[in-house]
Order: C-alpha cells, then structure tokens, then sequence
C-alpha cells in the first residue's frame, strides 16, 4: 500500500517529507515577516517604540490563541488535513494583504496601517489555527517508537526556516532599495511566497497521509461532562457512596472512557500552568539592546537578523535530546532562559554605562564651548552651574534647572555618530560617504551619521578652494563627537575633536553566551513539550492538547505586556526581575512534576473493546476496575 512506503533506509513515511517540507516554508513565511516587524513599525509606519511594542506582542499573542479555534475545527468538524489546507489559504491572503500595505504608492499612511493590520490578523488566525494540526498531523503517522524523533526533526525543520529567514529578509529590506527607501514591500512578499510553496507541497502528499477523521465536537463533550459532573457532585448526599475522583460523578451520563481521557488531559494543563514565564522570557529576545557591531568594526549584523545566532545554536543542539525524561528536561530549560537573562542583565549593566541619561522633567543639557582666545566665566541668574572659569576649546556640560536653555544638545540615541562642526568661514565636509554643510559665523552643523573607522584625511573645500585633508583620527562606534574648526583661511584649518558621548567598549561577543543559554533552554523546553503533549493526549483530543501547549505561549506575551508596559523599569532590572520570576516557577513547576505520572493513551484501546460507545457493562467488577484504570508508564519517573 501506498501508506506503508518509507524512506530508504528508515522507518519514517515518505509522507512525512511533505509534512517536514511544508513546516519549513511555513516557518520560513512567519519568521521572516516577523523579523522585519519591529523596524517596520518603527520606520514605515512611523509608530513609537511603545505602540510598536504593544502591537508586536499582541500579535504574537493572538497567534498563539488561535490554535484553540484550529484544534476545535479539526478534531470536531474537518479533521486535521482539510484544516491545515483551508486556514493555510486564509495565511496566504494575509501574508499578500500585508505585502500590498508595505508598497508606498498604494494609498496613505492610514491605508497602510489598515491594511496591515488586517493582514497581521489573517497571518495569526492562518498561523495558529495550523499550528496544533501539523505537529499532531506529523505524529499520526508514527508509531510510538519512532514518534520523538520525529518531532526532533520536526523541530529542526522550524528553526531551519527560521535561519534562513532571519538572514534573506533583513537583506531584502535593508540592501535592495524600492520605491525610494528600504524594500519592505520584497521582504515582506518572499515569505508570501514561501507560505504558497507550503500550501502546494502539503496538498501535493495528500494521496500520502494517514488520516484519523474527526470524532465530533469533542471539546463541548468534555466541557459538558465537566459541568455535569461538577453539578452532580454538589447535588449528592452525604449518604452517598463515594467516588474516587470528582469526574466519577460523571458515570450516569457519560462513558467511562471518555471520563478517563478527561482525567489524563486535565492533569497535562494543570501542569501546564507555570509554563508562560518561560515564553515570557524567550520571546522578549527581539527586544534585547542590539550591539549592531563589535569593537574592532568588523563585523555588521543587521538589528533584524541577530536572533540567527540563537538559530545557529539550535540546529546543533537540537540532536541531543534523550538525555532525561521529558518533564526532567522542560524544568532544566527553565534553568537555562534564567541563566540567559542573568547573562544579559551583565551585559546591559555594562552597555548602559557608555549611554547619556536624557534629563530629568524640568532640566536640560547644557554645553558651552569656548572659543575665545583665553579663559571665560559663564554666569546664570540664580543658578551656579559653572564656578569655575572655562578654558580656550573646553568644554563644560552640566545638568541643571535652567528654562532658558531647552535645547537637547546632545544627539538622538537612534544616532550612531553624531557630529557637530564650528567654524567662521563657509566649508563643506566629506567624511566618508557623509557631507556636512559648515555654516560661517560659528554656526553648527546638522548632526549627522557616518560609519565607524579612521578618517586621517577628511576631504574639506569651500565653494571657490580646497581646503587640504582633515584628520579625525578614530570615529568610534556609538559614540557622539563635537568638532571644532579653528584657524585663519582655508590653507591651516584646524580640527579640535570632542568625545560628548563616549564610545561603545561592549563587544558584540558577549551576547553569545545569552543566546547559547536561551537556546539550550529552548531546545530542552519547546521541544520536548511538544512531544508531552502529543504522547499524553488521547487519540481525539491531541490537537487539543497541542493548542493548550501553544496557549502557553499566548500568556507568555500577555506577561510581557503586563510586565513590561506597566513596571517601567529600567532594562537591566526589568532583565533581573524575569530572571527571578522563572527561577521561582521552575520550583513550582518540579514540584509539580515529582507527582505527575505518565500514562499511555493507547491501554484506553486495549482496555476499551472496539465499538463499545458509551454503553458500558453494568457488571461491578467492571466498574470497579474502570474507576481507576492503570495508565501508567511504570518505567518513566519524573522525580527530579
């Protein structure tokens, strides 16, 4: 039979390679138009970090509730392939609408805010309405042997399309130019593309795949089981026999299967009770300070591709994975994503030393540079702000209440380099790629930005003469320069160099051991819970329990908002608080963990006569062994 055909020189089903194919172009389609979401916000839409960071997080939030809708479509109504086919259609429309809201000619800033917005909602119904339906799809055609490694490869199969994606987008933004600026109209229409390629790979196996049909609407069977039993139990009488377990009062009305496979999924998302701090953590990588460049210049990342570095590290930890039992290994990547965010609260204590603090409400930033041969006082009514004299080309900053200075001086933190020039006569700068335009009369340059290096001979002319190189010496990266140009005529012009901001001394090289962690942590966490989930849920409600995994992720977001938006911390504290809020649910957690026990969801079928229905024997000695069915998998522990 066609079903039974497998790869050469494996068990898998050849089927599995649609399967494996159409995750990685899926992967590939969300991750990538993910990656460019932030600066899109940012710089097409031209929304504050705030508004962006309230959208990004919402959205990855509602793609992780969708899964509920998706699993309740394909275990009660159209089972898991005609799902997967119908809502990837709905994530194809999305992904076009948001690459038409991304092309500038197509109406206002109002349009295309609307228009991706509305493309966002498609991506997260498309998304997570799949989301659940292919893990548990891939697992139906395995056997139980085979079936984690399956969902290793799985995995893999994720984060390789994430790779991928996080490097190809951000260069189809950044380095190919449309319609007069960054091409997020092309970044945003390969991922449309790659979800289409997944559509047609996944339909192309259909003639392929084992299919288990739906067996109803099993979620509002469960639901009404739960109530019945709930107003049951609070109906009885003290003088009635007592039940073993508060669903037992189910029995009069509901089969005792589907009362036991109740039982075994309510266990699971007790358990999954802890788990969002985790994603809280994990998701909030986009978001870390972003080193665009180490200290020898030598290396660029664009902000957009540097989650490639965690990619890196899960493809090759993702093979190693057998090493503890399941709830063993999701309580150890707890441990890591806390370690992670220690890591990175290290890294950003140092980070923020080199960055100017803007002032207080009520205060500005004042700088006076002499340029008077010999020394000045600078006196202001009421205020002693420089008690000292200033020197010939000193300069004297300090902060204090003063509402006739309201100028911010010093450049914008989105700057890399900035520069001001001061000079008498009217001169035109070239250092590197960037001209400044010097006003006569002591005026001041624009602030402008150029790329870190050495500039010993600065092009410099007037509009009639060439005024002979200027040396610069280092412009170093994250640093703010003031320039003054002193002397008389153009043939020995002078530059004096002033570092206002000191330079970035934080090598890019230290958030490796961050995302080392986190990846560890993730590669041990997500994971292995998808493989929980999938091998502890009964065989009708697996895309249930896959989206009850998912909505984990959800809440993870909703901590981040919460957190985050509402605690206005700096990020150092902010990094330190998640790292001990984890740390404090991986001890709720194991302890958790230590009384959990494994079941095997295939005994209900060996138990369980085929075709019994809901109708069971009346027999007590049948009633007694079914009120508490052995399920469990006596050579799995989970103590810790």
């Amino acid at each position: 039979m066609l079903l039974q055909t497998k790869l050469c020189g494996t068990n898998y089903p050849i089927s599995i390679c649609f399967i494996v194919v159409n995750e990685f172009c899926e992967r590939f389609s969300y991750y990538g138009m993910k990656a460019l979401l932030t600066l899109y916000f940012l710089n097409y839409l031209h929304w504050d970090k705030d508004l962006s960071t309230a959208v990004y997080h919402a959205f990855s939030s509602l793609c992780y509730f969708t899964p509920i809708l998706g699993a309740l479509i394909a275990d009660s109504w159209l089972g898991k392939f005609k799902t997967i086919i119908y809502l990837s259609i709905v994530y194809v429309i999305g992904h076009v609408v948001k690459s038409v809201g991304a092309i500038p000619t197509v109406g206002n800033n109002d349009v295309h805010i609307a228009l991706s917005l509305l493309g966002l909602i498609l991506i997260a119904l498309g998304t997570g309405g799949i989301k659940p339906c292919v893990a548990a799809f891939g697992g139906d055609q395995f056997d139980e042997d085979e079936r984690q490694k399956f969902f290793s490869i799985f995995y893999m199969s994720i984060n390789a399309g994430s790779l991928l994606s996080t490097v190809i987008t951000p260069i189809l933004r950044g380095d190919v130019q449309c319609f007069g600026g960054d091409c997020y109209a092309l970044a945003f229409g390969v991922p449309a593309a790659l979800m289409i390629v997944a559509l047609v790979v996944f339909i192309a196996g259909s003639g392929m795949y084992k299919r288990n049909p739906p067996q109803g609407n099993i979620l509002l069977e469960v639901c009404n089981c739960i109530g019945f039993a709930i107003k049951n139990r609070w109906r009885s009488l003290k003088s009635d026999p007592q039940r073993n377990h508060w669903l037992d009062w189910a029995e009069e009305k509901y089969s005792k299967r589907l009362i036991q496979e109740i039982k075994m999924v309510l266990r699971v998302l007790v358990l999954y009770i802890p788990l969002p701090m985790f994603w809280a953590l994990f998701d909030q990588q986009v978001f870390m300070r972003q080193v665009s460049e180490d200290s020898d210049g030598s290396a660029v990342i664009k902000p957009d591709s540097e989650h490639t570095l965690g990619l890196l590290c899960l493809e090759v930890l993702t093979v190693s994975l057998t090493v503890f039992r399941p709830l063993r290994k999701m309580a150890t990547g707890m441990v890591f994503a806390a370690l992670a965010f220690g890591a990175a609260t290290l890294v950003e204590v140092n980070v923020v030393k080199t960055v100017v603090d803007p002032p207080p409400a009520g205060n500005c930033l004042l700088q006076v540079f002499n340029l008077a041969n010999g020394s000045i006082s600078v006196k202001i009514p009421d205020s002693d702000l420089f008690p000292e004299p200033i020197q010939y080309l000193e300069v004297t900053r300090q902060e204090g209440k003063t509402i006739f200075y309201s100028k911010w001086m010093q450049s914008s933190t989105k700057s890399s380099h900035s520069y001001i020039f001061i000079c008498c006569l009217f001169i035109y700068l070239t250092v590197g790629a960037v001209t400044f335009q010097v006003p006569a009369n002591y005026n001041v340059s624009a602030n402008r930005t150029v790329e870190r290096g050495e500039y010993p001979d600065v092009s410099c002319h007037s509009e009639s003469k060439e005024c002979g190189p200027l040396n610069l010496g280092l412009l170093d990266f994250g640093a703010s320069y003031t320039v003054i140009l002193t002397g008389e005529g153009l043939s020995n012009i002078v530059p004096h160099k002033m570092e206002d901001v000191k330079a970035n001394n934080v090598h890019i090289a230290w958030q490796i051991p961050q995302y080392v962690l986190i990846t560890a942590g993730e590669v041990m966490f997500s994971i292995t819970g998808l493989e929980f989930s999938y091998a502890q849920a009964p065989a009708n409600m697996k895309s249930v329990l896959q989206a009850g995994w998912l909505l984990t992720v959800a809440f993870g977001n909703v901590i981040v908002l919460i957190v985050a938006e509402g605690a206005g911390l700096e990020q150092w504290k902010e990094f330190l608080l998640f790292a001990g809020l984890l740390l404090g649910v991986f001890f709720i957690f194991s302890i958790m963990a230590y009384f959990y026990t494994y079941v095997d969801p295939d005994q209900l079928d060996k138990f369980y006569l085929e075709g019994s229905g809901k109708e069971e024997s009346d027999d007590d000695n049948t009633k007694k062994k079914s009120n508490d069915i052995n399920l469990k998998k006596t050579e799995k522990s989970t103590r810790l």
